[in-house]
């Protein structure tokens, strides 16, 4: 397992976490707070993302604050069905925001019993058609459907008529692995969080080291998902994403500076520079 890094590299690396629910109100009243431990920690930039319209707001509200900060604004599949026609208008007149970098939260989820299917997936497949008209990449989510939300996504790249033509990234990937090499014939990015992390995270890790260099990315999924040697323990925040990359660089036989210097670079190839 990964120890703590050591300061020597952190001071030297920059990183962009990207995936954290800064409008969480575990991290909000100490936003300023948690954006300095991670500008100390080399975290240079944050993607904050909104699943709902109040928390998409609010993530292009902190995005006009902080330079380090842009906003990814749509509904997540646990949320979306109290939505209303009105909450989509204004989620398609937020992706206008120049401070906006992304769409989603979105995808599907069967974990948890807070949504229909088929309502999921209309604004699952609402979210793709906007990032076609936008031009902007979408912020997958998937929890025990990852072959059902791969086969909508192939879906989609079959209407678009050519592969590629997909924009975006599978946050916090936990596999399968047939999953990702999928995703990836797609065009889109696999991005970790904290769960490569734990000790009982091996088929994570062994999907870690498989992926494309110009592939992979690195997010908190903060406030959860915290890192070990903090497992347990919340908030979660950009900071701690150090620890996630460290592990993922010694899962994939490169110095965690390395790992840096190609997750940032993947991270602007994608969402733009901040």
């Amino acid at each position: 397992m990964a120890t703590t890094p050591d300061s020597c590299w952190l001071t030297t690396m920059q990183m962009i976490d990207t995936h954290a629910h800064l409008t969480d109100k575990s991290l909000l009243p100490n936003i300023e707070q948690y954006l300095d431990e991670a500008k100390a920690a080399g975290v240079v930039s944050v993607l904050a993302i909104g699943t709902t319209l109040e928390s998409s707001r609010g993530c292009v509200e902190l995005s006009e604050r902080f330079a380090s900060v842009r906003a990814s604004v749509g509904l997540h599949p646990n949320n979306c069905c109290q939505a209303t026609a009105e909450d989509w208008a204004a989620i398609e007149a937020l992706a206008q925001h120049p401070r906006v970098a992304a769409l989603g939260e979105t995808g599907l989820d069967r974990h948890w019993d807070d949504c229909p299917w088929e309502v999921q997936v209309d604004f699952f497949r609402k979210h793709l058609a906007l990032s076609r008209t936008t031009q902007l990449p979408v912020v997958i989510h998937t929890r025990d459907c990852a072959e059902e939300t791969l086969e909508v996504l192939r879906e989609e790249a079959r209407h678009e008529a050519q592969v590629g033509a997909l924009r975006g990234v599978m946050h916090s990937f936990t596999g399968p692995q047939a999953v990702a090499d999928g995703c990836l014939e797609l065009g889109l990015y696999i991005s970790f969080a904290g769960m490569v992390t734990y000790k009982n995270a091996a088929e994570i890790r062994d999907i870690a080291q498989s992926i494309p260099t110009d592939r992979i990315l690195v997010e908190t999924d903060s406030p959860y998902l915290t890192p070990h040697p903090f497992r347990g323990k919340r908030p979660n925040h950009p900071a701690l994403v150090a620890h996630t990359l460290a592990q993922l660089a010694t899962v994939r036989g490169v110095s965690p500076t390395q790992l840096a210097e190609q997750t940032t670079a993947n991270a602007q190839r994608l969402f733009g520079a901040w």
